[in-house]
């Protein structure tokens, strides 16, 4: 027993001195990947006009593959939709307005097809997010950087997920896209995207259908966030309103010592 406890307490010295190495390591290679792929930053809106557009290119274009298994139809009540305009318009992999968003492929299947299990999206805006950009963000500038490659299983690549196992789905409304990729001379790459075959959207609709599909993806993260923000203003007015309370208080209790 003794020696056991003896072993693990040295693998536990050699991890306490190897993590500072390993960290150190690690933001030069998020830095390096940066600096090739500039992010964009993403017009998030929180209106519910926009935020339903994003629910139907969502519910349309990812809940084929892609599911939000903590996320139910009815949630959508929240962003000024009826229960019945769910049913008639949204509800496609369902019967009951009360079901999560679940979707039919099998996860062996989606690995076989595409190269890995394409991953859940109910959280994907705050598991994208870094230091340096937000998940909404990342996931505006990879929607609108995907390009025709003839050398990947699907056709498609994609500037932001090099060599992703994920086809265009949007590619009808956006077009298609070529990339002329070369180096930058410092280490990094220089991506010129350039459309070829315009589609149903022109560049500025696509850029704003895109913007209003992060914006549902930013908001099924955290639907709750605009209460909490909300509540929180509230919640530093009352904390403002009892300092100054206190202070009178203890003012007019030390008055007589002083």
């Amino acid at each position: 027993m003794k020696t056991t406890s003896m072993t693990w307490l040295k693998k536990g010295v050699l991890t306490l001195v190897a993590l500072p190495a390993l960290l150190a390591v690690a933001p030069k290679g998020v830095s390096a990947a940066e600096a090739e792929v500039p992010i964009e930053k993403a017009p998030v809106s929180t209106n519910p006009v926009d935020l339903q557009h994003g629910a139907k290119l969502f519910i349309n274009y990812c809940l084929n593959c892609h599911a939000a298994s903590m996320m139910r139809y009815n949630k959508l009540t929240e962003l000024g939709l009826t229960e019945e305009q769910i049913k008639d318009y949204l509800l496609f992999t369902s019967d009951k307005v009360g079901d999560l968003m679940q979707i039919a492929m099998r996860p062996l299947d989606g690995k076989k097809w595409f190269g890995a299990t394409p991953p859940d999206l109910t959280l994907i805006a705050r598991q994208k997010e870094t230091l340096s950009y937000s998940g909404a963000d990342w996931l505006y500038t990879y929607l609108r950087t995907f390009y025709r490659d003839e050398g990947r299983p699907t056709g498609w690549n994609n500037v932001v997920f090099p060599n992703v196992g994920m086809p265009h789905v949007l590619w009808e409304l956006q077009g298609v896209q070529t990339a002329e990729i070369r180096d930058d001379g410092h280490g990094g790459k220089h991506v010129k995207l350039t459309l070829v075959k315009p589609g149903l959207l022109s560049p500025a609709e696509y850029d704003k259908a895109v913007a209003d599909l992060v914006s549902f993806l930013n908001w099924m993260g955290e639907p709750v966030a605009a209460k909490r923000k909300a509540i929180g203003v509230w919640v530093m007015l009352y904390l403002a309103l009892f300092f100054v309370l206190t202070y009178l208080l203890k003012k007019a209790y030390w008055k007589d010592v002083h």
